[in-house]
């Protein structure tokens, strides 16, 4: 077991960006006045639908609604969340629910035209006396109380039935996080570095105790059947993160009822010129450079680009093995601020030395041996054998079109190929001889056996997700419709073959022994595909919100073994829904309740007359309720959200002993309860916390699912100094506590793995306050585990011949220098 993964030319500006154009160079610079040439359009009244989104989209369709140009410097508006507008409204009175709650004012320019500016009460607007100035001032929407992933469209979180958690860009430049297991250390739940500090080249992890997939805008990140050509997205290139929990199914096909993750990357932006350098030194001799620019291409930013790039390395917390990594993601947009826009998104990234992905025995780690403990940079595999070389390389398009206010339709697809060379030599988890006994005088000793592993493998996968969108009303129904298309295909080739190795001592270990590679055990093609059909319609009766997603799926797999001349094939087709009710009171609660599905393919085979006939497994299938609250304090960047959730995972595969099949009659269900709260650039301060509690049964066993722990509790506080000596200084820190996880069976009997409670720390300077010398200047500095906590972060046991258990992190601390503009 050890060696397998558990695993879119703008039309003439009417709408207003013409005049956003000339001020992207400098967020400083003076708002230009617009000559009168129209009459006042202010005047008069509008029909607008302006979903709540992000501000600078929400601008766009207020200014093509309503003809009022609207300018405003890009760094004001990034990161902020409009109000839903939706009615027969006059200009000013639109544009100020517009912008309740961002903190933005507008004042007017022209008859025409109107400049947002920060704070304070705004100027007469379009169509209005002095006198009847409209104050729009507030707090209340930020980047991270959005979230489009949970339903495809930008839905406020407070208005999602659905737990879901988002991890900004700003949150994660605050802790210092350089990968996808520290970014989700901090979300209620989540059981994060499931192999520790040691395979770090995979992002291993549960969710409410399952294992969950991620999605790359908006695509899934396929893995190979057995898990060695898996993609790992470097989170430098990411602009947030969100974390839906409980079945997805119904939006994205075959799913965990665990939840996903979902990522986005960073694309090109309005500003006419930026860019930024950053480097990076720590812990294990870590260094890494980051570099990021972008702007217009075109005089009129009808085409934007972005290029982002890293190199990065560092020696493992397992000593003679390494990390490397050298990755470039360019970006191009079309279109500018138009109806229209096509994004081409490019990236390779090139991982040479990935570490190891060795383990220890639970003997001398977490028991005591006789010998003591074993060191936690022990290193269990031979370096002149290991070996992890993967090139992934990927292309993806995104074309987003409006028809009309009220109509649009969007496209994405993407195509990668993984290439994965993998060698390892690996401790077999218990000390015992080539014969596979057990000896007391081996354990005292530190003498354990060691197999060896190799594997060349590659991964092809193209994705496309497409959907229409509309908004239209019956009676005093107000409906927001999508219907979507998605297809996914996948080729993947393996080579693998395992054997034994030569032992070695865990308290005088000696490496360089003799080893012969071993011969080819299988060599496999697998090809698969998926088609999914989608609907879903989000209603909306006054305060109440009616969510109904409905899809169905056809995938066929098949799969190839050469060795033996096996064939095995899959076809499964599954129907999976969501529906949900949640409603909004006007002092800012929202209780919800859901119930949705989901189905996820296996593979193996099983049988149902003990072997006498075998056929492929069908999907296990999930089912969820959930039931919560949701609250978004009027008038503050403070949301705060609690879940209780009962989900069922069926038809889950139960081995049959000494046989090559298996029954499908496994049962999962996980009960628990969640609680978190967010604030995010609130003067100053971001705070994220957190809170669970759980139960994840496995039915066939009668005890805990292996790989599942009972909850966890955390907090994370980052505070910028506003004014003052120290104004621009930032200082944070945090405390994790993660539950007790079940481990197996181990020869002495059940497994659990102690809990541990880490602390964590970032501070952060803006030296743009020392002068204008130092402008765009920063420096930042953060430590992970800071009192350097021993602790097993998890073990798989299968008694009597696999004990493995890996080390969590030791102390890791970096500082970094960045130059931004």
């Amino acid at each position: 077991m050890h060696h397998i993964l558990f695993g879119r030319r703008l039309k003439n500006v009417s709408v207003g960006w013409y005049a956003l154009g000339g001020l992207l160079c400098s967020a400083t610079a003076g708002l230009p006045a617009i000559a009168q040439t129209a009459p006042l359009p202010g005047v008069g009244v509008h029909t607008f639908h302006i979903a709540s989104q992000p501000l600078a989209a929400a601008i766009r369709q207020f200014s093509r609604q309503s003809g009022v140009q609207v300018s405003v410097p890009t760094s004001l508006v990034r990161n902020l969340v409009s109000g839903e507008v939706s009615g027969t409204l006059s200009a000013p009175d639109a544009l100020g629910k517009m912008l309740a709650g961002t903190g933005l004012s507008f004042k007017s320019t022209a008859p025409t035209s109107v400049a947002l500016v920060q704070g304070g009460t705004a100027a007469a607007p379009v169509g209005r006396a002095k006198s009847e100035s409209v104050d729009v001032v507030g707090r209340a929407r930020t980047a991270s109380t959005m979230a489009s992933s949970g339903t495809k469209t930008n839905t406020p979180l407070v208005n999602t039935a659905q737990s879901i958690t988002v991890i900004s860009r700003r949150e994660m430049d605050n802790r210092g996080v350089l990968s996808l297991n520290q970014a989700i250390r901090y979300i209620a739940g989540v059981l994060p570095d499931q192999r520790g500090a040691t395979a770090s080249r995979y992002d291993q992890f549960t969710l409410r105790g399952f294992t969950v997939p991620t999605f790359l805008d908006g695509l899934k990140e396929q893995a190979s059947p057995t898990g060695y050509a898996t993609a790992q997205t470097d989170t430098s290139r990411l602009d947030r993160i969100e974390v839906l929990k409980g079945p997805s199914s119904a939006l994205y096909g075959q799913s965990s009822p665990g939840g996903l993750v979902a990522l986005s990357s960073k694309l090109a932006t309005a500003d006419k010129f930026y860019g930024s350098l950053t480097a990076t030194g720590g812990s294990f001799d870590l260094y890494r450079v980051d570099g990021d620019v972008g702007g217009w291409a075109t005089k009129d930013g009808f085409v934007r680009y972005r290029l982002y790039g890293t190199v990065n390395g560092s020696d493992s917390q397992l000593s003679q093995t390494v990390n490397r990594r050298y990755s470039i993601s360019p970006t191009v947009t079309f279109g500018g601020d138009g109806p229209t826009t096509f994004t081409l998104l490019g990236n390779y990234q090139y991982d040479p030395k990935s570490g190891a992905y060795g383990s220890v025995p639970l003997q001398g780690s977490l028991k005591k041996a006789a010998f003591g403990y074993i060191p936690r940079n022990f290193y269990d595999g031979e370096r002149s054998y290991e070996e992890f070389d993967r090139n992934h390389g990927a292309i993806t398009y995104i074309f987003n079109h409006e028809f009309n206010k009220n109509w649009s339709v969007a496209s994405r697809g993407r195509y990668d190929d993984i290439q994965t060379k993998y060698k390892s030599v690996y401790n077999k988890g218990v000390y015992m001889d080539s014969g596979y006994t057990r000896h007391m005088d081996l354990e005292q000793l530190g003498d354990f056996s060691r197999g060896m592993i190799f594997a060349n493998e590659r991964m092809q996968n193209l994705a496309f997700d497409s959907q229409v969108k509309g908004r239209f009303n019956t009676s005093i129904l107000h409906h927001q419709l999508m219907v979507g298309f998605d297809y996914q295909q996948s080729h993947a080739t393996e080579v693998d073959g395992w054997g034994d190795a030569p032992g070695i001592n865990v308290l005088h270990p000696l490496y360089g022994q003799p080893l012969t590679n071993p011969p080819v055990a299988s060599n496999y093609v697998t090809n698969q595909h998926q088609i999914g059909l989608y609907a879903q319609d989000q209603i909306r009766i006054e305060n109440l919100y009616l969510t109904g997603s409905l899809r169905n799926d056809w995938y066929h797999s098949e799969q190839n073994e050469r060795v033996s001349n096996q064939r095995t094939t899959e076809s499964p087709g599954q129907i999976t829904f969501r529906a949900s009710g949640l409603y909004h009171f006007d002092f800012g609660l929202s209780p919800y309740i859901s119930y949705a599905t989901s189905f996820e393919p296996q593979a193996g085979l099983v049988s149902n007359d003990g072997g006498l006939h075998k056929h492929q497994a069908d999907p296990s299938m999930g089912k969820q309720l959930e039931g919560g609250l949701k609250y978004q304090i009027p008038g503050l960047p403070v949301l705060l959200s609690a879940a209780a959730f009962h989900i069922e995972q069926t038809g889950v595969l139960v081995s049959v002993p000494s046989s090559d099949y298996s029954t499908q009659s496994g049962k999962v269900h996980s009960d628990g309860f969640e609680f978190e709260a967010h604030v995010e650039a609130y003067k100053g301060l971001d705070v994220t916390a957190a809170v669970s509690t759980q139960r994840v049964k496995d039915d066939s066993t009668g005890r805990p699912l292996i790989g599942a722990n009972r909850g966890n509790a955390s907090l994370f506080a980052f505070y910028t100094m506003q004014s003052g000596r120290l104004k621009g200084f930032g200082f944070g820190g945090g405390v994790r506590h993660v539950a007790s996880s079940y481990g197996g069976t181990a020869s002495y009997g059940a497994v659990t793995v102690p809990s541990y409670t880490l602390f964590d720390g970032s501070i952060s300077y803006d030296m743009s306050n020392l002068g204008s010398s130092f402008k765009g200047w920063t420096l930042q500095a953060s430590v992970h585990n800071l009192f350097n906590k021993r602790f097993v972060s998890s073990c798989y046991a299968g008694a009597p011949y696999s004990e493995w258990c890996w080390y969590g992190e030791q102390r890791n601390a970096q500082a970094s220098v960045g130059y931004t503009w």
